[in-house]
């Protein structure tokens, strides 16, 4: 999705056109590179129960389909001249001259970008000779994103995909709030109050991961909720209907891809020391701006422990005192701590 928000700042940027096209049964497209067989269907004439098929194609269940399909893709875009991407395998470029076309593979959904209409018109004439097309135009929505255009740029929300989400929790009617979380809130799992349906914290907050890709402000709270997940609590529900209620006072608020021309990298990090009062990890976050667009976000726990050095001075000089001159120094090294801070 970085990939995808990337690719939209730079077409509001340079006035591209974006247009999506599907594939239809993409899976059957596949050629197997070795040999297949399965069982008759049920209630097919004339099987006597010793005789399988052998496969020429892939089909919807095979472990190889996606593979298959991904590279009788990859193979029909080569041969027009694209270049696979080494950073995102998704991402193929064709540069011609002055001519620039991009195009994002997500399983079925393409899409299509540059600064030539009419060489887009001539490729998406190339794909639908090479495979089952259906043309989409120009983007408007893809994966649950809904994309609207003005001469501002793209914005991105997932207006339809919240309202979803509202409605399953049954909150249509409840009252909205200002924040997705508490002020210093207590979430941490103290083995109190399970929650009896922890099948549904589940879908929830997997729910509320997907919503993050155009809602960055959701990053924390759902990095919280998302710790819970094989044993969560009754007050990691209401937190997460909280979320909800949240969302239902703003259920389409996205982000702006703007149309300005400036597409220089900035990015903006942050650390809250100790945060986590289960593994007493720091919790950072960071945002990665393209312009004034915010292209990636994430909040996350960071990997290593860090102690104060200043704590650990202070213990070690305790150890020392307890074994060199008694229990008796450190009541008084202790209170000058004390009356020193």
């Amino acid at each position: 999705m970085t990939t995808v928000r990337i690719f939209l700042k730079i077409a509001a940027a340079k006035n591209w056109e974006v247009h999506q096209m599907d594939v239809h049964n993409a899976f059957l497209h596949g050629d197997l590179t070795e040999e297949i067989y399965m069982t008759l269907p049920p209630g097919f004439k004339g099987s006597n129960g010793n005789k399988v098929c052998k496969l020429k194609k892939s089909l919807y269940g095979l472990k190889q389909a996606p593979r298959c399909w991904f590279a009788k893709l990859t193979t029909a875009l080569k041969g027009y001249g694209f270049v696979q991407s080494k950073t995102d395998y998704s991402l193929f470029v064709l540069k011609r001259g002055e001519l620039r076309l991009y195009m994002i593979v997500y399983v079925d959904d393409l899409l299509i970008g540059g600064n030539d209409s009419a060489a887009i018109q001539r490729f998406k004439g190339y794909l639908g000779q090479c495979f089952r097309m259906k043309d989409l135009g120009p983007l408007k929505y893809f994966l649950g994103i809904e994309v609207a255009r003005s001469s501002h740029g793209i914005y991105l929300s997932q207006r339809k995909y919240a309202c979803d989400i509202i409605s399953e929790c049954g909150l249509l009617g409840g009252r909205p709030v200002a924040t997705p979380v508490e002020e210093n809130h207590n979430l941490t799992a103290d083995g109190k109050d399970f929650y009896d349906d922890p099948d549904g914290y589940r879908r929830l907050v997997g729910r509320l991961v997907y919503l993050t890709i155009t809602r960055p402000e959701l990053s924390y709270i759902v990095n919280v909720l998302a710790q819970f997940m094989h044993q969560p609590q009754k007050k990691h529900w209401f937190g997460a209907l909280r979320v909800v209620r949240y969302l239902k006072g703003c259920p389409g608020k996205g982000i702006m891809l703007s149309a300005k021309s400036d597409l220089s990298i900035s990015a903006y990090c942050d650390a809250d020391h100790g945060s986590c009062r289960l593994t007493q990890r720091s919790l950072s976050g960071f945002v990665v701006m393209l312009g004034d667009s915010p292209v990636k976000w994430r909040t996350q726990k960071q990997r290593v422990v860090s102690r104060s050095s200043v704590k650990r001075n202070i213990v070690q000089w305790l150890t020392q005192c307890l074994n060199l001159n008694g229990i008796e120094n450190c009541f008084h090294v202790l209170k000058y701590l004390m009356t020193s801070l």
